[in-house]
């Protein structure tokens, strides 16, 4: 105590001494906090950035076309009588509703087709920047449509708007996961998850009645989709190019440590160059693999057919047919027609709670609980909503009840499905297969939604309050299938990934 007092403080012995020894340690710490928020700050613009304009645009445009239903059918029924001087037949009116709404899913399907090819030659970022290209003029037409008097603008730019959300679709998950930290890749590569269930809300929420969803409004509703593309043209410039592509597909070795640090921030990344380089050695004899190429080589056999399985099942599934046709499925689910336009909002908000959910969640439990434990999940609520719409004549509440089972059904599909289909791709191929592998994933996610789009109201018609059993069935097998195919991704690298891979394609052999 003497000595503390003759020091002038009251602090025991020692004290100062342990103080002195600890201020190094804190200064380290504060100077790391610089380089983190910085890290952190480039990668949140390049999430926002790259999404904003990429699969935000696929859920904008889903969900958007559904308020004007009737304003534009009856605008193409007018414009029809004005130019011919004889009215259209209500099927007529009906089959070139129908044209304008798969309109958007075969311009998806283009845009699938040719995002693997002009992502290799213009690279990830510079390829969705180069595709609102495509939403402008959409937009433009759709929004001049009223003025020249044809519903063509109207499908034609509902075509280029799914170009736009083809490409966007492929690339956003790519570009976000070669340019995402191996520990939070599943974080990042995810994010555009919740992205694209905002689109699906914003879209349902500007077109209610109160807003842009009324009759002279409507020109101005569909061209709204131009927003988005101009915000992502002022910011994405900014962020870097995927530090993989950069080293692996361009060989630049500098251009690659540049982008790297402008998404790390100024930390030590030994650890991850000597992971990318071993990785260009590793892929150094290899060139860009077509589609011929990818079905002829036997090392990405199992690759191909997990692709071929969720690709195909995240349509077939049942849940996106919700945004195409919710005035048909909750008018069939006993809801009234008033409270159509607020509850369909719903639908939406719930898969953007459930994608923010799957968000925070598949680094921790994986990418393969979350797919096979939302497909359960939907199997569970598909049944469920089978006996309510069954009921529902007889129980006065039943209607709710299939409400509730649409929504919890959402939700599942959200956790897991909606997502981490997206992710799946980038992580089981290589830099070579990676943009193809997309390619055949997106373009079958736009024919199955072509297919359910354009048979689900002969489903309900025929089926009835069983309409939903064969996506019960789809969601089952999927299930199953995951259980028993579908490796877990979570926290390897991807030398590490294909070479798991490899052991599978050969019957055990390794690649070392």
């Amino acid at each position: 105590m003497c000595e503390a007092m003759a020091r002038g403080t009251n602090d025991p012995p020692g004290m100062s001494t342990r103080l002195l020894k600890l201020a190094p340690s804190r200064l380290a710490v504060e100077e790391l906090e610089e380089p983190q928020q910085l890290q952190t700050r480039w990668l949140l613009l390049t999430i926002f950035a790259a999404s904003i304009g990429g699969t935000f645009q696929y859920g904008f445009n889903l969900s958007i076309i559904n308020a004007p239903t009737t304003f534009i059918q009856n605008f193409i029924n007018e414009t029809w009588t004005e130019r011919y001087g004889t009215q259209l037949e209500s099927w007529v009116i009906t089959l070139i509703w129908s044209f304008i709404v798969v309109a958007f899913s075969v311009g998806g399907f283009v845009g699938a087709l040719i995002a693997g090819p002009m992502a290799i030659r213009f690279g990830r970022r510079n390829l969705l920047l180069i595709s609102n290209v495509f939403i402008l003029v959409g937009a433009l037409l759709m929004g001049l449509s009223r003025t020249a008097k044809s519903f063509e603008m109207i499908l034609i730019g509902r075509f280029f708007t799914g170009v736009n959300a083809g490409v966007g679709m492929n690339i956003n998950p790519m570009y976000l996961g070669e340019s995402a930290p191996k520990d939070i890749r599943g974080m990042v590569a995810l994010s555009f998850a919740p992205f694209t269930a905002a689109g699906i809300v914003l879209g349902q929420t500007i077109g209610i009645g109160e807003i842009l969803g009324r009759e002279e409004l409507w020109p101005l509703l569909l061209s709204t989709c131009a927003v988005p593309a101009l915000i992502q043209l002022a910011t994405l410039p900014w962020c870097p190019e995927s530090p993989r592509y950069l080293l692996i597909d361009r060989e630049n070795k500098n251009l690659c440590m540049k982008a790297l640090k402008k998404l790390r921030g100024d930390v030590d990344l030994t650890t991850e160059m000597d992971e990318l380089l071993e990785e260009q050695t590793a892929l150094k004899s290899q060139s860009s693999k077509g589609l011929w190429d990818l079905f002829q080589d036997r090392s990405v056999r199992w690759q191909l057919l997990i692709i071929l399985v969720l690709g195909s099942a995240i349509q077939l599934c049942g849940n996106d047919i919700i945004y195409f046709y919710a005035v048909y499925v909750f008018r069939a689910a006993g809801i009234p027609n008033e409270k159509i336009q607020y509850v369909t909002i719903g639908t939406g908000c719930c898969e953007f709670i459930a994608a923010v959910t799957s968000n925070l969640l598949i680094d921790r439990i994986g990418r393969r609980v979350l797919l096979m434990g939302g497909y359960i999940l939907m199997v569970v609520c598909g049944i469920l909503f089978t006996i309510s719409l069954t009921l529902q004549d007889k129980i006065s509440w039943m209607p709710y009840m299939s409400m509730i089972c649409i929504f919890a059904s959402i939700l599942s599909f959200g956790i897991g499905p909606a997502g981490v289909t997206g992710v799946i791709p980038m992580e089981i191929f290589d830099q070579t297969a990676r943009p193809t592998a997309y390619m055949i994933n997106g373009s079958l996610l736009w024919i199955n939604l072509i297919i359910v789009g354009m048979t689900f109201p002969f489903i309900m018609e025929g089926l009835g309050s069983f309409c939903y059993v064969p996506f019960i069935c789809v969601s089952f097998l999927t299930a199953l299938f995951i259980g028993i195919f579908l490796p877990e991704t979570k926290g390897k690298t991807f030398l590490e990934i294909s070479e798991e891979f490899y052991k599978r394609n050969f019957n055990g052999c390794s690649v070392l």
